[in-house]
């Protein structure tokens, strides 16, 4: 059969990927309301067309921090690809290049920097860190991808902990011994890798506003904040000095009860709903 819509690659994926596997790239965090709610807040928007327009000739590039995209669609950080394909994040960087728009390579990519960078050269692509305990794995990181060629940095704000993925805890997950998280190879201490390959309790739980300073120390980059979700922590990225924010739940898979990153809001000095469109959901 074949397959002309995102849901149609879901299902193939759902019927042919190892469970362990499919329920990882599926899971939400608790009860998966967060998750559920990004899906069908999309599906309650209403186009409002407009008739009798000259449609022959369409465009829709649009630049994103100075660099033009062929759509304004860009391919989220997400971990681990190497369970769906033997090329991992190899192949996504080279199908980002070939359709003209921006790849975020995780920090918890299964394929290293360089053979990202090596898989699509000239690609547009921006770096997503996670801040580790251990600050220097997080620095070479950051200077690493620098080197390579990526054109920004995008700090995950929203993970000081892991969330419960009840799934993942059911079928004990743990990636299989062929694969690693490249980037972070030799990195860490100790044998236990029972943390989604890390060991746990490595991620920072005491970043903060203050350490965009640091970052803006060690690199040139641009610095993009993802998982943001008020308005007031907006307004501190702005203060902050930084270039972008990506507004983000991490697809419902660290804080269930959070809004979906498109939806209406509550104005809670009038206490009236007011639309609150140009949200963009991304993953992990």
């Amino acid at each position: 059969m074949a397959m002309v819509c995102l849901l149609d690659f879901e299902a193939y994926a759902e019927k042919y990927l190892p469970k362990i596997a499919w329920d990882f790239f599926a899971a939400g965090a608790d009860e998966c309301s967060t998750r559920d709610e990004n899906i069908l807040a999309y599906k309650r928007i209403r186009f409002r067309p407009r008739m009798l327009r000259d449609v022959s000739m369409l465009d829709t590039r649009t630049k994103i921090l100075g660099t033009e995209i062929s759509f304004p669609v860009g391919i989220a950080p997400t971990g681990f690809h190497q369970l769906a394909c033997p090329d991992g994040e190899k192949s996504t960087a080279r199908a980002a290049k070939a359709m003209g728009t921006c790849y975020i390579a995780s920090t918890y990519s299964t394929c290293s920097l360089e053979e990202i960078a090596a898989a699509a050269p000239g690609g547009f692509r921006w770096f997503q860190l996670y801040i580790h305990r251990n600050r220097a794995v997080s620095r070479q990181l950051v200077q690493q991808a620098e080197a390579l060629g990526f054109q920004g940095l995008v700090l995950t704000a929203d993970l000081p902990y892991t969330g419960k993925r009840r799934n993942d805890v059911r079928n004990g997950f743990q990636l299989p011994p062929h694969m690693k998280l490249k980037n972070l190879e030799g990195a860490f201490e100790g044998n236990d890798r029972s943390e989604y390959g890390l060991p746990p309790n490595s991620l920072d739980p005491s970043v903060t506003w203050d350490d965009i300073y640091w970052l803006r120390s060690l690199t040139h980059l641009p610095i993009i904040i993802k998982g943001i979700l008020t308005k007031e922590d907006a307004e501190l990225a702005v203060r902050h000095g930084v270039q972008g924010i990506i507004v983000s739940n991490h697809g419902g898979r660290q804080l269930d009860g959070a809004p979906a990153t498109v939806s209406e809001k509550m104005d809670h000095s009038s206490g009236t709903k007011s639309g609150n469109r140009g949200y963009c959901q991304c993953s992990r």
